[in-house]
């Protein structure tokens, strides 16, 4: 495909950013940067990931 569906996705991201205040969890960033995290709580969607990668990785 051409690039204009690539550059509607970036809009679109840019103007969630700049529109939209993503809450902040404050505690849970101290925790992060401090290194007391938990493996288990992890704030990406692995699944969206692992279909993402799956297109790409067809060659298999």
């Amino acid at each position: 495909m051409g690039r204009g569906r690539a550059k509607a996705k970036q809009a679109k991201v840019a103007r969630q950013l700049k529109y939209n205040t993503p809450e902040m969890d404050l505690e849970r960033l101290q925790r992060e940067l401090s290194g007391d995290s938990d493996r288990g709580d992890q704030s990406f969607d692995s699944v969206e990931e692992d279909e993402e990668w799956d297109e790409w990785n067809t060659s298999n």
